[in-house]
C-alpha cells in the first residue's frame, strides 16, 4: 500500500496505533502533533528505522488557521502529494452546561470539527489528484451524547455529519468515511474503578477495545473499501446496543 498519509494527533493513543499499522502496510506517514513532542519524535524515529525517509513530523496548533494551512502545505510537499487524511486530533474534557466558556466551545469545536473541515478543504486538490480518501475519527457519543460532555458530543456529532456531507461534495473522486470508537482507551483524566466497571457492564463483549481495533478499521476504509463513502464504522464491542 504505497500511500502518503497525514494523521493528526499522531503522537499517542489511537493516532500512534494508526501510524504504526499503516506504516507496516507500506504507507509513508506525516505525523502531526501539537504538544507531545517526545512521543512524536520517538514514533517518527521508530518508523524511519524500519524504513528510511518514511515518516515526517509536523508540529502545529490546529486551532490556529495559519498553522493549519502550513500543515496542509508541508504534508502535500512531503513526498509529492497526500493520498489519505486521517482526522484524529481531538480535545476531550467535560463541560457543565451552565459553566461552558466561549474558549471551551471554541477549543472543542475547533479541534473536533473546524480543523478537520479546513484540513480537508486545504488538501482537496492533492486528494483529488491522487484519488484519495479521508477518514474521520468520530465517537459513539456523537449519536446520543455523553452526559457531562455536551460540547464535545456536539462537536463529534458535527464531525459525523461532515463525513456524510463531504462524501457528497467530494465524490466521486475522493471518498470520505469515518470510524466511531467506543471504549478503547480510558481517558487520560482519572476514572474510578467503579466507573470503569460500569462502562464494561454495558459492553456486549465485556472488555475494553484496543487502539489496534480502530487502526484496523481505518486500514480497511483506506485499502479495501473502494465502494464505500459517507459511512461510519462503529467499533465498540456492542456498547451502542445498550445506549
Amino acid at each position: 500500500m504505497q500511500k502518503n498519509i497525514l494523521i493528526t494527533g499522531a503522537a499517542k493513543r489511537i493516532g500512534a496505533a494508526c501510524a504504526r499499522l499503516l506504516h507496516s502496510e507500506g504507507g509513508n506517514i506525516v505525523l502531526h502533533y501539537r504538544s507531545s513532542k517526545d512521543d512524536a519524535l520517538q514514533l517518527c524515529n521508530e518508523l524511519n528505522q524500519k524504513r528510511p525517509d518514511s515518516a515526517k513530523l509536523i508540529q502545529a496548533d490546529l486551532l490556529n488557521m495559519h498553522e493549519l494551512e502550513a500543515v496542509a502545505r508541508e504534508a502535500a510537499l512531503a513526498w509529492g502529494g497526500i493520498d489519505v487524511l486521517i482526522n484524529n486530533a481531538s480535545a476531550f474534557y467535560p463541560t457543565a452546561v451552565n459553566d461552558v466558556s466561549e474558549w471551551q466551545w471554541d477549543e472543542l469545536l475547533g479541534s473536533n470539527l473546524k480543523a478537520p473541515f479546513f484540513l480537508a478543504k486545504s488538501l482537496v486538490e492533492t486528494l483529488t489528484d491522487n484519488k484519495g480518501c479521508i477518514v474521520n475519527i468520530v465517537d459513539i457519543h456523537a449519536e446520543r451524547g455523553l452526559k457531562g460532555y455536551p460540547v464535545y458530543s456536539i462537536a463529534k456529532a458535527g464531525l459525523a455529519a461532515m463525513t456524510r456531507v463531504l462524501a457528497k461534495e467530494l465524490g466521486p473522486v475522493v471518498r470520505v468515511n469515518a470510524v466511531s470508537p467506543g471504549a478503547i482507551l480510558w481517558p487520560e483524566s482519572e476514572l474510578s474503578e467503579q466507573d470503569k466497571a460500569e462502562i464494561l457492564q454495558r459492553i456486549i463483549l465485556n472488555r475494553r477495545g484496543e487502539p489496534l481495533d480502530i487502526a484496523k478499521a481505518v486500514l480497511f476504509l483506506i485499502k479495501d473499501a473502494d465502494y464505500m463513502t459517507g459511512q461510519i464504522l462503529t467499533v465498540d464491542g456492542g456498547r451502542t446496543l445498550f445506549c
